[in-house]
């Protein structure tokens, strides 16, 4: 099998080699030391070494306040939105917004004068035509609109003032879904998949009721799946935290893989996962990022594979726990991983 083969049968929960692997979208302080344990040069040349079944692709975003789609609006109205440091909790310049007239001031973006149609193009062709080719969209409308107002107005709004939430909201996925269509049509017919979410867990829950995620999250979420569908996409949707609550809800929106299963947070044991959903949708992620590659060893990483094979023999995507692996990862454990999830037993 290649990488794409191995992928669509891994989500499709059929007989496979081995497990499709992927190593996620390393944190720029950690690409340093990969390169040098890989001996090379660029992400590019990373993503061959290690032998990743995907090829993650950023959507190519660029405007005078942001570098990156998941930083496209400019909450604090200051010119500039880090990409790297930027938080939900501080005071958006909604925070007092009461009445959808009040929304009015702000200069929403437009996708089409920033998406670069032929870098699109160029970075999609980059990719080897065996790999899975993944395009990292994000579209996390439920982040943004906490960013817009500041996470505790936003959820106070919920049940307060919910007009003005879902006012703010729907901007902000029509935002993503145009977005979306450009670097779509642009690549149409050469991408498999794409990674969308929203960070709405904890280590011991959710962020907020199941309700609440039912009502204010999961219609933009079914947006953004059916068009990807549209595009012969599969969705790969991200949650850091526990969302075993909310599972059930994602597979109903047409989710055709849950990332990362932050293996630690209350809920989200593989077990768990694979007794209640191993029938009706696939997993990406496992490996612990939060103790296991941080502070164990390479065999102790190689057991944990083994482990999570053992277990889903088929429907698994073995990747790190956390899409961004973190500097304080040793390579060591990353090229364990690797190497375990890659042997055909």
């Amino acid at each position: 099998m290649n990488s794409r083969e191995r992928f669509f049968a891994t989500i499709n929960r059929e007989p496979v080699d081995r497990p499709a692997a992927w190593l996620g979208m390393p944190d720029i302080k950690a690409q340093p030391a990969l390169f040098q344990h890989y001996g090379v040069k660029n992400m590019h040349e990373l993503k061959l070494a290690v032998g990743d079944d995907f090829y993650a692709i950023e959507v190519p975003y660029k405007s005078p306040t942001a570098s990156a789609i998941y930083a496209a609006f400019d909450w604090y109205m200051d010119g500039e939105v880090d990409a790297q440091d930027r938080t939900l909790t501080a005071d958006g310049c909604f925070k007092d917004a009461e009445e959808t007239e009040d929304l009015e001031f702000f200069q929403w973006p437009d996708p089409e004068k920033y998406i670069d149609v032929e870098e699109c193009r160029r970075r999609v062709e980059a990719a080897p035509e065996d790999k899975v080719r993944l395009a990292m969209c994000w579209s996390a409308h439920f982040q943004d609109t906490c960013a817009s107002f500041g996470m505790e107005t936003a959820l106070m709004n919920m049940l307060a003032n919910p007009e003005i939430y879902e006012a703010v909201d729907e901007k902000i996925v029509k935002f993503y879904l145009r977005a979306n269509e450009i670097f779509f049509e642009a690549t149409k017919g050469k991408l498999d998949a794409v990674l969308i979410g929203n960070d709405m867990g904890s280590q011991r829950g959710l962020m907020l009721s199941p309700q609440c995620v039912r009502d204010f999250i999961i219609p933009g979420c079914k947006q953004l799946v059916e068009q990807a569908h549209s595009y012969g996409l599969k969705v790969i949707y991200h949650s850091c935290g526990s969302i075993a609550e909310v599972i059930p809800d994602l597979i109903e929106a047409g989710v055709d893989v849950v990332h990362p299963i932050q293996a630690l947070a209350a809920g989200m044991e593989p077990q768990n996962l694979k007794d209640k959903f191993g029938d009706k949708v696939a997993f990406c992620g496992g490996v612990d990022t939060q103790d296991l590659l941080v502070n164990g060893t390479p065999e102790m990483v190689q057991a944990k594979v083994r482990e999570l094979r053992e277990l889903f023999p088929t429907g698994l995507v073995i990747s790190p726990s956390h899409e961004a692996v973190m500097e304080d990862v040793p390579p060591a454990n990353i090229h364990a991983l690797f190497e375990e999830a890659q042997k055909v037993y």
